[in-house]
Protein backbone atom coordinates (compact mmCIF):
# COMPACT_ATOMS: atom_id res chain seq x y z
CA UNK A 1 0.00 0.00 0.00
CA UNK A 2 1.21 3.62 -1.09
CA UNK A 3 2.00 5.73 2.08
CA UNK A 4 -0.08 8.18 3.25
CA UNK A 5 2.42 11.37 3.14
CA UNK A 6 3.01 9.99 -0.47
CA UNK A 7 -0.38 10.67 -1.90
CA UNK A 8 -0.70 13.36 -0.10
CA UNK A 9 2.57 14.78 -2.01
CA UNK A 10 1.07 13.89 -5.20
CA UNK A 11 -2.27 15.02 -4.23
CA UNK A 12 -0.46 18.62 -3.96
CA UNK A 13 1.03 18.51 -6.85
CA UNK A 14 -1.89 17.57 -8.52
CA UNK A 15 -3.46 20.29 -7.24
CA UNK A 16 -0.92 22.95 -7.99
CA UNK A 17 -0.48 22.08 -11.52
CA UNK A 18 -4.56 22.63 -11.97
CA UNK A 19 -4.10 26.12 -10.23
CA UNK A 20 -1.88 26.91 -12.50
CA UNK A 21 -4.04 26.06 -15.60
CA UNK A 22 -7.33 27.84 -13.52
CA UNK A 23 -6.35 31.07 -12.49
CA UNK A 24 -5.62 32.53 -16.47
CA UNK A 25 -8.48 31.12 -17.05
CA UNK A 26 -10.98 32.61 -14.31
CA UNK A 27 -9.31 35.97 -14.90
CA UNK A 28 -10.13 35.44 -18.83
CA UNK A 29 -13.70 34.50 -17.57
CA UNK A 30 -14.06 37.43 -16.08
CA UNK A 31 -12.62 39.84 -18.37
CA UNK A 32 -14.71 38.32 -20.62
CA UNK A 33 -17.81 38.92 -18.35
CA UNK A 34 -17.00 42.83 -17.69
CA UNK A 35 -17.39 43.14 -21.29
CA UNK A 36 -21.45 42.92 -20.90
CA UNK A 37 -21.21 45.25 -18.24
CA UNK A 38 -19.36 48.11 -19.99
CA UNK A 39 -22.03 47.34 -22.67
CA UNK A 40 -25.05 47.95 -20.15
CA UNK A 41 -23.07 50.69 -18.25
CA UNK A 42 -22.33 52.72 -21.68
CA UNK A 43 -26.19 51.94 -23.33
CA UNK A 44 -27.25 53.89 -20.23
CA UNK A 45 -25.55 56.30 -19.98
CA UNK A 46 -27.43 57.38 -23.99
CA UNK A 47 -30.81 56.74 -22.63
CA UNK A 48 -33.45 53.80 -21.70
CA UNK A 49 -34.48 53.15 -25.16
CA UNK A 50 -30.80 52.16 -26.03
CA UNK A 51 -30.27 50.33 -22.63
CA UNK A 52 -33.33 48.42 -24.42
CA UNK A 53 -32.14 47.74 -27.16
CA UNK A 54 -28.79 46.14 -25.76
CA UNK A 55 -30.51 44.41 -23.00
CA UNK A 56 -33.27 42.81 -25.80
CA UNK A 57 -30.26 42.46 -28.12
CA UNK A 58 -28.23 41.03 -25.72
CA UNK A 59 -30.24 38.27 -24.63
CA UNK A 60 -30.26 37.22 -28.74
CA UNK A 61 -26.95 36.95 -29.07
CA UNK A 62 -25.30 35.60 -25.97
CA UNK A 63 -27.54 31.81 -26.01
CA UNK A 64 -26.66 31.73 -29.78
CA UNK A 65 -22.25 33.12 -28.68
CA UNK A 66 -22.79 30.23 -25.73
CA UNK A 67 -24.05 27.32 -27.87
CA UNK A 68 -21.22 28.12 -30.32
CA UNK A 69 -18.40 27.91 -27.75
CA UNK A 70 -20.07 24.82 -26.10
CA UNK A 71 -19.98 22.69 -29.47
CA UNK A 72 -16.01 24.27 -29.68
CA UNK A 73 -15.26 23.20 -26.61
CA UNK A 74 -14.99 19.54 -28.10
CA UNK A 75 -11.48 20.67 -29.26
CA UNK A 76 -10.10 20.87 -25.74
CA UNK A 77 -10.16 17.21 -24.65
CA UNK A 78 -9.65 16.21 -28.04
CA UNK A 79 -6.39 17.76 -28.16
CA UNK A 80 -5.46 17.07 -24.57
CA UNK A 81 -6.02 13.42 -25.04
CA UNK A 82 -3.80 13.15 -28.23
CA UNK A 83 -1.44 15.65 -26.21
CA UNK A 84 -1.53 12.71 -23.44
CA UNK A 85 -0.75 10.20 -26.29
CA UNK A 86 2.37 12.43 -27.36
CA UNK A 87 -0.01 11.90 -30.96
CA UNK A 88 1.48 15.38 -32.83
CA UNK A 89 -0.62 13.89 -36.35
CA UNK A 90 -3.71 13.88 -34.22
CA UNK A 91 -3.31 17.57 -32.92
CA UNK A 92 -1.90 18.69 -36.33
CA UNK A 93 -4.90 17.01 -37.92
CA UNK A 94 -7.80 18.65 -35.47
CA UNK A 95 -6.81 22.33 -35.11
CA UNK A 96 -7.20 23.15 -39.14
CA UNK A 97 -10.98 21.01 -38.47
CA UNK A 98 -11.39 23.25 -35.69
CA UNK A 99 -10.91 26.42 -37.68
CA UNK A 100 -13.21 25.15 -40.71
CA UNK A 101 -15.94 24.53 -37.56
CA UNK A 102 -15.15 27.76 -36.09
CA UNK A 103 -15.89 29.82 -39.29
CA UNK A 104 -18.57 28.10 -40.36
CA UNK A 105 -20.57 28.23 -37.13
CA UNK A 106 -19.76 31.84 -36.87
CA UNK A 107 -21.22 32.36 -40.32
CA UNK A 108 -24.13 30.67 -39.37
CA UNK A 109 -24.45 32.34 -36.04
CA UNK A 110 -24.12 35.83 -38.19
CA UNK A 111 -26.90 35.12 -40.75
CA UNK A 112 -29.19 33.72 -37.99
CA UNK A 113 -28.71 36.80 -35.97
CA UNK A 114 -29.42 38.68 -39.05
CA UNK A 115 -32.99 37.21 -39.20
CA UNK A 116 -34.32 37.69 -35.77
CA UNK A 117 -37.02 40.30 -36.67
CA UNK A 118 -39.92 37.39 -36.72
CA UNK A 119 -38.36 36.26 -33.22
CA UNK A 120 -38.77 39.86 -31.63
CA UNK A 121 -42.50 39.99 -33.36
CA UNK A 122 -42.86 36.87 -32.10
CA UNK A 123 -41.81 37.80 -28.03
CA UNK A 124 -43.96 41.11 -28.52
CA UNK A 125 -41.52 43.16 -28.57
CA UNK A 126 -41.89 46.85 -28.44
CA UNK A 127 -42.63 48.22 -32.35
CA UNK A 128 -40.97 51.33 -31.57
CA UNK A 129 -37.49 49.69 -30.74
CA UNK A 130 -37.50 46.65 -32.89
CA UNK A 131 -35.25 48.37 -35.76
CA UNK A 132 -32.72 49.69 -33.22
CA UNK A 133 -32.55 46.10 -31.92
CA UNK A 134 -32.10 44.78 -35.07
CA UNK A 135 -29.30 47.54 -35.73
CA UNK A 136 -27.30 46.23 -32.97
CA UNK A 137 -27.98 42.68 -33.57
CA UNK A 138 -26.81 42.94 -37.34
CA UNK A 139 -23.35 44.86 -35.89
CA UNK A 140 -22.71 42.37 -33.23
CA UNK A 141 -23.40 39.69 -36.35
CA UNK A 142 -19.84 40.95 -38.43
CA UNK A 143 -17.77 39.57 -35.27
CA UNK A 144 -19.07 35.69 -35.00
CA UNK A 145 -16.77 34.38 -37.42
CA UNK A 146 -13.99 36.30 -36.03
CA UNK A 147 -14.95 34.98 -32.42
CA UNK A 148 -15.51 31.45 -33.94
CA UNK A 149 -11.70 31.00 -35.01
CA UNK A 150 -10.83 32.59 -31.96
CA UNK A 151 -12.25 30.00 -29.78
CA UNK A 152 -11.10 27.89 -31.89
CA UNK A 153 -7.60 28.27 -31.38
CA UNK A 154 -8.07 29.03 -27.72
CA UNK A 155 -9.51 26.04 -27.18
CA UNK A 156 -6.39 23.85 -28.66
CA UNK A 157 -4.06 25.78 -26.35
CA UNK A 158 -6.27 24.94 -23.60
CA UNK A 159 -6.03 21.29 -24.69
CA UNK A 160 -2.06 21.46 -24.87
CA UNK A 161 -2.51 22.72 -21.35
CA UNK A 162 -1.38 26.39 -22.47
CA UNK A 163 -3.68 28.77 -20.57
CA UNK A 164 -2.06 32.01 -20.64
CA UNK A 165 -2.82 33.04 -23.93
CA UNK A 166 -6.78 33.05 -22.58
CA UNK A 167 -6.39 35.40 -20.25
CA UNK A 168 -4.30 37.95 -22.49
CA UNK A 169 -6.37 38.02 -25.46
CA UNK A 170 -9.38 38.41 -23.13
CA UNK A 171 -8.03 41.33 -21.19
CA UNK A 172 -7.00 42.98 -24.33
CA UNK A 173 -10.46 42.69 -25.92
CA UNK A 174 -11.67 43.81 -22.43
CA UNK A 175 -9.69 46.84 -23.18
CA UNK A 176 -10.64 47.18 -26.98
CA UNK A 177 -14.14 46.89 -25.95
CA UNK A 178 -14.34 49.73 -23.43
CA UNK A 179 -12.29 51.91 -25.80
CA UNK A 180 -14.17 51.57 -28.65
CA UNK A 181 -17.67 51.35 -27.03
CA UNK A 182 -17.02 54.79 -25.90
CA UNK A 183 -15.67 56.39 -28.93
CA UNK A 184 -18.68 55.06 -31.45
CA UNK A 185 -21.98 55.20 -28.50
CA UNK A 186 -20.96 59.05 -26.86
CA UNK A 187 -19.40 60.31 -30.78
CA UNK A 188 -15.34 61.01 -30.12
CA UNK A 189 -12.75 61.55 -32.24
CA UNK A 190 -14.83 62.76 -34.88
CA UNK A 191 -16.85 59.53 -35.21
CA UNK A 192 -21.20 59.93 -34.78
CA UNK A 193 -22.88 59.28 -31.68
CA UNK A 194 -24.63 55.27 -32.21
CA UNK A 195 -25.21 55.01 -29.03
CA UNK A 196 -26.69 51.17 -28.79
CA UNK A 197 -25.29 50.15 -32.14
CA UNK A 198 -22.22 51.38 -30.68
CA UNK A 199 -22.26 49.06 -28.59
CA UNK A 200 -22.73 46.14 -31.52
CA UNK A 201 -19.93 47.41 -33.17
CA UNK A 202 -17.62 47.67 -30.20
CA UNK A 203 -18.30 44.18 -29.11
CA UNK A 204 -17.63 42.93 -33.31
CA UNK A 205 -14.80 44.97 -33.50
CA UNK A 206 -13.62 43.33 -30.04
CA UNK A 207 -14.30 39.65 -31.74
CA UNK A 208 -12.17 40.52 -34.52
CA UNK A 209 -9.05 42.07 -31.95
CA UNK A 210 -9.25 38.57 -30.33
CA UNK A 211 -8.97 36.26 -33.13
CA UNK A 212 -5.88 38.85 -34.40
CA UNK A 213 -4.59 37.91 -30.79
CA UNK A 214 -4.47 34.06 -30.89
CA UNK A 215 -3.32 33.88 -34.90
CA UNK A 216 0.16 36.11 -34.09
CA UNK A 217 0.34 33.82 -30.61
CA UNK A 218 -0.36 31.05 -32.58
CA UNK A 219 2.23 31.91 -34.70
CA UNK A 220 4.73 33.65 -32.93
CA UNK A 221 4.64 30.94 -30.05
CA UNK A 222 7.50 28.17 -29.83
CA UNK A 223 5.21 24.62 -29.10
CA UNK A 224 2.66 25.73 -31.82
CA UNK A 225 4.92 26.97 -34.41
CA UNK A 226 7.11 23.45 -33.08
CA UNK A 227 3.84 21.13 -34.37
CA UNK A 228 3.29 23.25 -37.51
CA UNK A 229 -0.30 23.77 -36.40
CA UNK A 230 -0.59 26.85 -38.99
CA UNK A 231 0.04 25.64 -41.84
CA UNK A 232 -3.47 26.52 -43.67
CA UNK A 233 -2.95 22.72 -45.60
CA UNK A 234 -5.10 20.63 -44.36
CA UNK A 235 -8.89 20.08 -46.60
CA UNK A 236 -11.98 19.75 -44.33
CA UNK A 237 -12.34 16.37 -43.02
CA UNK A 238 -15.68 15.04 -43.28
CA UNK A 239 -14.82 12.48 -40.61
CA UNK A 240 -13.25 14.42 -38.09
CA UNK A 241 -15.53 17.55 -38.80
CA UNK A 242 -18.44 14.54 -37.61
CA UNK A 243 -16.50 13.61 -34.62
CA UNK A 244 -16.10 17.22 -33.13
CA UNK A 245 -19.41 17.95 -33.59
CA UNK A 246 -21.06 14.87 -31.83
CA UNK A 247 -18.53 15.69 -29.27
CA UNK A 248 -19.19 19.13 -29.07
CA UNK A 249 -23.63 19.05 -29.75
CA UNK A 250 -24.34 17.89 -26.66
CA UNK A 251 -21.21 20.53 -24.64
CA UNK A 252 -23.30 23.17 -26.65
CA UNK A 253 -26.64 21.90 -26.22
CA UNK A 254 -26.25 21.38 -22.11
CA UNK A 255 -24.31 25.24 -21.69
CA UNK A 256 -27.25 26.72 -23.76
CA UNK A 257 -29.68 24.92 -21.59
CA UNK A 258 -27.95 25.96 -18.04
CA UNK A 259 -27.84 29.45 -19.76
CA UNK A 260 -31.46 30.18 -21.03
CA UNK A 261 -33.36 28.62 -17.97
CA UNK A 262 -31.84 32.30 -16.42
CA UNK A 263 -33.80 34.13 -19.16
CA UNK A 264 -36.79 31.98 -18.77
CA UNK A 265 -37.10 32.64 -15.28
CA UNK A 266 -36.59 36.20 -15.61
CA UNK A 267 -39.73 36.74 -17.57
CA UNK A 268 -41.66 34.54 -15.90
CA UNK A 269 -40.94 36.85 -13.17
CA UNK A 270 -42.51 40.10 -15.08
CA UNK A 271 -45.14 39.47 -13.88
CA UNK A 272 -44.17 40.79 -10.38
CA UNK A 273 -43.34 43.64 -11.18
CA UNK A 274 -40.11 45.69 -11.83
CA UNK A 275 -38.56 45.50 -8.74
CA UNK A 276 -38.75 41.56 -8.42
CA UNK A 277 -36.93 41.69 -11.87
CA UNK A 278 -34.34 44.06 -11.09
CA UNK A 279 -34.18 42.33 -7.57
CA UNK A 280 -33.41 38.94 -9.49
CA UNK A 281 -30.94 40.65 -12.20
CA UNK A 282 -29.25 42.29 -9.40
CA UNK A 283 -29.00 38.16 -7.31
CA UNK A 284 -28.22 36.92 -11.07
CA UNK A 285 -25.42 39.71 -11.71
CA UNK A 286 -23.13 38.85 -8.63
CA UNK A 287 -23.47 34.92 -8.88
CA UNK A 288 -22.54 34.88 -12.72
CA UNK A 289 -19.73 36.35 -11.76
CA UNK A 290 -18.65 34.23 -9.40
CA UNK A 291 -19.63 30.85 -11.31
CA UNK A 292 -16.68 32.00 -13.36
CA UNK A 293 -14.01 30.56 -10.89
CA UNK A 294 -15.80 26.83 -10.59
CA UNK A 295 -16.65 27.06 -14.62
CA UNK A 296 -12.59 28.04 -15.21
CA UNK A 297 -11.78 25.17 -12.73
CA UNK A 298 -14.18 22.54 -14.48
CA UNK A 299 -12.25 23.45 -17.46
CA UNK A 300 -9.05 22.74 -15.90
CA UNK A 301 -10.51 19.56 -15.12
CA UNK A 302 -11.12 18.80 -18.63
CA UNK A 303 -7.72 19.29 -19.31
CA UNK A 304 -6.28 17.10 -16.82
CA UNK A 305 -8.45 14.32 -17.14
CA UNK A 306 -8.03 13.60 -20.89
CA UNK A 307 -4.29 14.56 -20.82
CA UNK A 308 -4.06 11.93 -17.92
CA UNK A 309 -6.56 9.38 -20.03
CA UNK A 310 -4.41 9.94 -23.25
CA UNK A 311 -1.10 8.86 -21.53
CA UNK A 312 -2.98 5.64 -20.66
CA UNK A 313 -2.28 6.55 -16.55
CA UNK A 314 -5.77 5.68 -14.77
CA UNK A 315 -4.22 5.79 -11.26
CA UNK A 316 -3.23 9.71 -12.06
CA UNK A 317 -6.39 10.13 -13.81
CA UNK A 318 -8.60 9.37 -10.99
CA UNK A 319 -6.21 11.67 -8.64
CA UNK A 320 -6.88 14.64 -11.19
CA UNK A 321 -10.85 13.85 -10.76
CA UNK A 322 -10.44 13.51 -7.21
CA UNK A 323 -8.44 16.58 -6.40
CA UNK A 324 -10.56 18.86 -8.86
CA UNK A 325 -13.90 18.05 -7.09
CA UNK A 326 -12.10 18.33 -3.94
CA UNK A 327 -11.11 22.05 -5.09
CA UNK A 328 -14.49 23.39 -6.11
CA UNK A 329 -16.20 22.02 -3.25
CA UNK A 330 -13.59 23.71 -1.10
CA UNK A 331 -14.29 26.86 -3.11
CA UNK A 332 -17.75 27.05 -3.51
CA UNK A 333 -18.12 26.30 0.65
CA UNK A 334 -16.04 29.80 1.11
CA UNK A 335 -18.51 31.86 -1.49
CA UNK A 336 -20.97 30.38 0.32
CA UNK A 337 -19.71 31.47 3.72
CA UNK A 338 -18.73 35.10 2.03
CA UNK A 339 -22.04 35.67 0.08
CA UNK A 340 -24.45 34.53 3.24
CA UNK A 341 -21.95 36.90 5.38
CA UNK A 342 -22.10 39.99 3.00
CA UNK A 343 -25.62 39.64 1.15
CA UNK A 344 -26.62 43.37 1.83
CA UNK A 345 -23.99 44.77 1.54
CA UNK A 346 -23.25 43.19 -1.97
CA UNK A 347 -26.38 44.68 -3.04
CA UNK A 348 -25.81 48.09 -1.70
CA UNK A 349 -23.18 48.05 -4.37
CA UNK A 350 -26.00 47.55 -6.86
CA UNK A 351 -28.67 49.84 -5.70
CA UNK A 352 -29.01 52.83 -3.29
CA UNK A 353 -33.24 51.76 -3.05
CA UNK A 354 -33.38 50.35 0.49
CA UNK A 355 -36.28 48.02 -0.51
CA UNK A 356 -34.81 46.80 -3.84
CA UNK A 357 -31.40 45.71 -2.02
CA UNK A 358 -33.25 44.62 0.42
CA UNK A 359 -35.54 41.93 -1.91
CA UNK A 360 -31.93 41.24 -3.82
CA UNK A 361 -30.38 40.50 -0.54
CA UNK A 362 -32.48 37.92 0.12
CA UNK A 363 -31.99 35.75 -3.27
CA UNK A 364 -28.55 36.21 -2.65
CA UNK A 365 -28.94 34.17 0.54
CA UNK A 366 -30.61 31.55 -1.66
CA UNK A 367 -27.52 31.90 -4.12
CA UNK A 368 -25.21 31.49 -0.68
CA UNK A 369 -26.82 28.40 -1.18
CA UNK A 370 -26.44 26.98 -4.38
CA UNK A 371 -22.63 27.21 -4.76
CA UNK A 372 -21.91 23.96 -3.43
CA UNK A 373 -24.18 21.96 -6.05
CA UNK A 374 -23.19 24.61 -8.68
CA UNK A 375 -19.76 23.95 -7.86
CA UNK A 376 -20.03 19.95 -8.18
CA UNK A 377 -22.35 19.78 -11.57
CA UNK A 378 -19.93 22.17 -13.38
CA UNK A 379 -17.15 20.40 -12.24
CA UNK A 380 -18.91 16.75 -12.91
CA UNK A 381 -19.78 17.89 -16.41
CA UNK A 382 -15.75 19.03 -16.71
CA UNK A 383 -14.22 15.42 -15.60
CA UNK A 384 -16.84 14.18 -18.29
CA UNK A 385 -16.01 15.92 -21.00
CA UNK A 386 -12.33 15.03 -20.00
CA UNK A 387 -13.67 11.39 -20.66
CA UNK A 388 -14.71 12.46 -23.78
CA UNK A 389 -18.94 11.66 -22.08
CA UNK A 390 -20.98 14.76 -23.35
CA UNK A 391 -24.53 13.23 -24.70
CA UNK A 392 -25.40 11.52 -21.42
CA UNK A 393 -24.45 14.36 -19.60
CA UNK A 394 -26.38 16.57 -21.36
CA UNK A 395 -30.02 14.38 -20.79
CA UNK A 396 -29.13 14.47 -17.08
CA UNK A 397 -28.92 18.10 -17.49
CA UNK A 398 -31.96 18.93 -19.40
CA UNK A 399 -33.79 16.37 -16.77
CA UNK A 400 -32.01 18.52 -13.67
CA UNK A 401 -32.99 22.32 -14.87
CA UNK A 402 -36.04 21.41 -17.07
CA UNK A 403 -37.46 18.28 -15.64
CA UNK A 404 -36.80 19.18 -11.78
CA UNK A 405 -35.62 23.00 -11.64
CA UNK A 406 -38.12 24.72 -13.39
CA UNK A 407 -41.17 22.76 -12.78
CA UNK A 408 -40.43 23.65 -8.64
CA UNK A 409 -39.77 26.85 -9.03
CA UNK A 410 -42.89 27.34 -11.28
CA UNK A 411 -44.99 25.61 -9.01
CA UNK A 412 -42.96 27.23 -5.42
CA UNK A 413 -42.66 31.30 -7.39
CA UNK A 414 -46.26 31.09 -9.42
CA UNK A 415 -48.64 28.69 -7.62
CA UNK A 416 -47.84 29.58 -4.17
CA UNK A 417 -46.60 33.20 -5.30
CA UNK A 418 -43.05 33.02 -3.96
CA UNK A 419 -42.39 34.94 -6.37
CA UNK A 420 -38.45 35.49 -6.97
CA UNK A 421 -37.84 33.46 -4.09
CA UNK A 422 -39.36 30.18 -5.53
CA UNK A 423 -37.88 30.43 -8.58
CA UNK A 424 -34.52 30.15 -6.77
CA UNK A 425 -35.34 27.42 -4.96
CA UNK A 426 -36.25 25.45 -7.47
CA UNK A 427 -32.53 26.82 -9.18
CA UNK A 428 -31.32 24.89 -5.99
CA UNK A 429 -33.49 21.73 -6.43
CA UNK A 430 -31.89 21.54 -10.06
CA UNK A 431 -28.63 22.22 -9.40
CA UNK A 432 -28.63 19.56 -6.47
CA UNK A 433 -30.25 17.18 -8.85
CA UNK A 434 -27.65 17.83 -11.46
CA UNK A 435 -24.66 17.69 -9.28
CA UNK A 436 -25.79 14.28 -8.12
CA UNK A 437 -27.22 12.90 -11.58
CA UNK A 438 -23.34 13.93 -13.14
CA UNK A 439 -21.90 12.71 -10.08
CA UNK A 440 -22.94 9.07 -9.95
CA UNK A 441 -22.41 9.08 -14.04
CA UNK A 442 -18.91 10.35 -13.17
CA UNK A 443 -18.35 7.90 -10.49
CA UNK A 444 -19.77 5.11 -13.29
CA UNK A 445 -17.26 6.27 -15.53
CA UNK A 446 -13.89 7.00 -13.66
CA UNK A 447 -14.66 2.81 -12.02
CA UNK A 448 -15.30 2.18 -15.87
CA UNK A 449 -11.98 3.38 -17.22
CA UNK A 450 -10.18 2.19 -14.30
CA UNK A 451 -10.85 -1.26 -14.40
CA UNK A 452 -10.80 -1.36 -18.15
CA UNK A 453 -7.44 0.33 -18.08
CA UNK A 454 -6.13 -2.12 -15.40
CA UNK A 455 -7.05 -5.49 -16.76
Amino acid sequence: MRPLHRDTQLNWIEFKILMRLSLPLILAQLAQSSMGFVDTLMAGRVGATDLAAVAVGSSIWFPVFILLLGILNALTPSVSHAYGQKDNATIRALIPQGLYLGITLGLGAAVLLRSCTPLLVILKVESSIVPLIMAYLKAVSWGFPAIGICFALRYCSEGLSITRPSMLISFAGLLINIIVNYVLVFGKLGFPALGGVGCGIATAATMWVMMGGMLVIFWRGRLFRYLQLLSFRARPNGEILTYLLRLGIPIGVGMFIECSIFAVIALLLSRFGAQTVAAHQIAISFTGMVFMIPLSIATAIAVRVSYNNGRNHPRHTKRSVKVGLATTTGIALLSCTLIAAGARPLTTMYTPDPELAGAAAVLLLLAALFQIPDALQVSCAGALRGFKDTRTPMLLQIVSYWGIGLPCGCFLGLYLEMAARGFWIGLICGLSAAALLLGVRLQKIVRKETTDKAA
